[in-house]
């Protein structure tokens, strides 16, 4: 936006506290390089457009602001004299984006001194090169400690998912192990009674019952219905005592394998009609390793199945094979950020999720969406671990005036009030030595609001701490950096 040109005058310039130190002939020259423009009251610049002027109020008031989502956040407000703004990077050239990085409006008609970003950035490199190279080491090296930290900060926080995937891993690992062990004890057994019932003087037609049999048993094996302690325990009573009384030695140990896999006593009569009393005691024997087989093949296949549940989450949670931007369903990131967390989480924190399943699918980064959920949920564990380790986290979505929401909600001590204003900055941390860097909040933060757009709010009192992420559900292209 242009303004109405004025008579630009050395000695005006040089009564800015920036210029004060100059002399009349780099006054002149900033004088015959830029010029003054008067602005009405409006916009003067916006965020996200190419920073192509340096500027310099003379008199006036100007307001400064940030885009957070959908709105436009008032950062500054003043009429100092002097206060600049605008293409304050174009010293650094093509090295980085050169992009207005707010927008600036005035209230009341207001001058500034308007420099070109071209001609301020030869002046800076030619009047002052120690300062120029001085501000450009400040410029990049911290961006690299920044990156540096961030990184080690994405590290930590790989540690502590790798360990917890590895505790989850193990615990399914160990019991297909010890399953498949005992199926092969149990299929050893149950070949050398196969052997002594085809050596006894049975006829075909009863092994072609008994066969028919141990595949209608494992049938049911695959839809035993869930029972109650009580009612297990009744029914293994009246299984033993029938078993007993058919004269099937150990029947004892027998009616808990049958009960679990869903047989009663008017199947196991269905079975003594079909095979006779002789052949009775070898059928019961030779059915409880059916029985056993089935059920360590459920075993075996439930904890192959938490096994390939977990390695899909690890992959969803790192987003390994998918674009780095797409169009997401939060719910999933949540899910497999949390299964990556259960371990940390452990079982004395109850997770209580609250989504709005009917929410639209949002544009985003997720692998560093993931990372937000995780430092979140992470500040969320350590809070009501500080106060008891006993607690509730829960997770809700909904939708807010189109934008989705994410809420992490903790019954933890919460956040005082003279620290809440902080606990955004670089480096703060309420946790001990040694657990916390300060900078899992802060990379959330530059995430939701740099990279996505969104908003990342607080609201705490003690036993209800809620930290709160707004995205939009349209974005403009890809931000290339957070």
């Amino acid at each position: 936006m242009s303004g109405q040109p004025m008579p630009c005058s050395p000695p005006e310039i040089g009564s800015l506290f920036l210029f004060e130190k100059l002399d009349p002939e780099q006054l002149a020259r900033l004088c015959g390089e830029g010029r003054v423009e008067l602005f009405p009251p409006g916009p003067v610049y916006a965020e996200g457009d190419p920073a192509t002027c340096f500027y310099v109020m003379i008199e006036g008031t100007v307001v400064l602001s940030r885009r957070v989502g959908a709105d436009d956040v008032e950062v500054n407000r003043t009429s100092q004299r002097g206060v600049y703004a605008g293409a304050m990077q174009a010293y650094l050239g093509d090295r980085v984006r050169q992009a207005y990085n707010n927008s600036m409006r005035v209230t009341e008609p207001t001058r500034f001194f308007v420099l070109p970003a071209d001609s301020f950035a030869a002046i800076m490199h030619e009047w002052f090169p120690m300062a120029t190279h001085l501000l450009e080491g400040l410029f990049f090296g911290s961006k690299n400690i920044q990156a540096a930290i961030g990184q080690r900060e994405r590290l930590l926080a790989l540690g502590s998912l790798s360990a917890g995937l590895t505790h989850e891993l193990n615990n399914p690992a160990a019991a297909a192990v010890r399953a498949t062990a005992t199926l092969r004890e149990r299929v050893a057994k149950m070949r050398r009674k196969l052997a002594i019932i085809a050596e006894g003087p049975f006829s075909r037609e009863v092994l072609a019952r008994l066969m028919e049999l141990q595949e209608r048993t494992a049938e049911r094996v695959a839809k035993a219905p869930a029972l109650s302690p009580l009612e297990a325990t009744d029914r293994e009573d009246a299984l033993a005592d029938w078993l007993d009384d058919q004269g099937v030695e150990h029947g004892w140990q027998l009616a808990p394998t049958f009960v679990q896999a869903g047989l009663d006593v008017d199947w196991l009569e269905q079975v003594a009609a079909a095979v006779g009393e002789e052949i009775l005691p070898n059928a019961a024997g030779w059915l409880n390793y059916t029985v056993e087989t089935e059920l360590l093949m459920n075993e075996i296949e439930d904890s192959t199945t938490r096994i390939s549940h977990l390695v899909d989450a690890a992959k969803q949670y790192s987003q390994l094979d998918r674009a780095p931007f797409r169009v997401v369903d939060v719910h999933e990131l949540l899910d497999s950020t949390l299964l990556m967390l259960s371990g940390k989480i452990g079982p004395r924190i109850e997770v209580v999720k609250e989504y709005d399943r009917t929410l639209p699918e949002v544009p985003a980064y997720p692998a560093e969406l993931n990372q937000v959920w995780t430092n979140l949920i992470d500040n969320a564990v350590s809070a009501i671990n500080s106060a008891g380790g006993q607690g509730t986290l829960t997770v809700r979505t909904a939708l807010d005036h189109e934008r989705v929401l994410v809420e992490f909600r903790d019954t933890g001590p919460g956040i005082a009030p003279e620290i809440r204003g902080r606990i955004f900055d670089p480096f703060f941390t309420t946790k001990p030595v040694g657990e916390g860097t300060g900078l899992g909040l802060d990379i959330s933060w530059r995430i939701v609001v740099n990279k996505h757009h969104g908003t990342l709010q607080v609201d705490s009192v003690p036993g209800d701490t809620r930290l709160q992420v707004l995205l939009p559900l349209t974005t403009e292209t890809p931000e290339e950096t957070a």
